[in-house]
């Protein structure tokens, strides 16, 4: 049983031409046999080709909505007139131009019911008017599928691959060069330009790089999904980062400014005295920069540290700290 059109693109019956080409390409994208390698890909992706073919026209598409799978039998000026009582699926019948059923094969015998491909049936010039007939080879095969069954030019797909960064690498962008698995699994290399304050899960785009179109389709492109690499001193937070900001005590008793490290370089920030680890001072900025708006801003988190051994004076210097602070930092 022949499926239905409307069925293979996803759409109603009432569906307008612009929905019926969104649906075409989403799935043309998803079948396209140099994206999908599935076994029943690339049957999927003629089906899908041919339902779109027929119900881009409008012509076609409102015989077929009459006649349903049987229209390509049918002359276009068929006015519906039966008088043999026809059986579409049964060779040695044909149309006449009135819609009358006439005894006298036109088909040269060839059997529509056994699956013979329609495209290539007209192809080898079967079919074609015989007295009195309608000539379907060289009409409505014709029309449909041009003079060699071929069809218009069909787009490449979009594909898409993840593109991994360091934190450098998206606060400064640039260019890199990477290299990515094509077509049967041969290694193919790109330049890419990466857009300075690129953020996770952002897509860098690649026009032309995609899947290789039919027909003299235009190729699809390639779609690289931004992945930010884990980094043992920066953490993101969108255009936001996050640093520790290790300081000794009487820094963070005292105050001070004590410098601290960006991907930008090397800039001071002003710690308060009797700053606690835990304690955030926000340097507005001075985050991933960000090409149509503000940039993020860097946060410091201040991590008191303290000597890992203590040397003679400093350990006396401590006990006479000890002895006369009332601190308690458990009350």
């Amino acid at each position: 049983m022949a499926q239905d059109y409307y069925q293979l693109l996803g759409v109603g019956r009432g569906a307008s031409a612009e929905e019926i080409q969104q649906a075409y390409r989403r799935l043309a994208r998803r079948y396209h046999p140099d994206v999908n390698r599935g076994p029943e890909a690339e049957e999927r992706f003629k089906e899908i080709g041919e339902a779109y073919r027929v119900l881009s026209d409008p012509k076609t598409r409102a015989r077929y909505d009459r006649f349903g799978a049987d229209f390509r039998r049918i002359p276009e000026d068929y006015d519906g007139r039966v008088t043999a009582g026809p059986d579409f699926g049964q060779a040695g019948r044909g149309w006449s131009r009135t819609g009358r059923v006439r005894a006298e094969p036109s088909f040269g015998g060839a059997d529509f019911a056994d699956g013979t491909d329609f495209a290539d049936f007209a192809d080898r010039g079967f079919g074609r008017a015989g007295p009195g007939g309608a000539g379907l080879g060289g009409s409505i095969f014709g029309d449909l599928f041009g003079a060699h069954g071929a069809t218009g030019p069909i787009p490449g797909a979009d594909q898409e691959a993840e593109l991994e960064l360091t934190v450098e690498e998206a606060y400064r962008g640039g260019r890199r060069q990477i290299t990515l698995a094509g077509p049967g699994g041969s290694p193919r290399s790109y330049q890419v330009t990466i857009p300075r304050g690129v953020v996770e899960g952002q897509r860098v785009r690649l026009a032309g790089q995609g899947g290789r179109g039919s027909r003299h389709g235009q190729p699809g492109d390639l779609y690289l999904h931004v992945k930010i690499a884990p980094h043992p001193y920066y953490r993101l937070s969108g255009r936001d980062i996050n640093v520790p900001l290790p300081v000794t005590p009487w820094e963070a008793a005292l105050g001070a400014r004590v410098p601290v490290t960006t991907p930008g370089g090397e800039i001071k920030v002003r710690v308060p005295a009797g700053s606690s680890s835990g304690r955030r001072l926000r340097l507005r900025g001075a985050g991933l920069p960000n090409p149509t708006g503000p940039p993020g801003d860097l946060h410091a988190e201040v991590r008191v540290a303290v000597p890992p051994a203590l040397t003679a004076r400093e350990r006396a210097l401590f006990e006479q700290l000890a002895a006369v602070s009332a601190f308690d930092p458990r009350t």
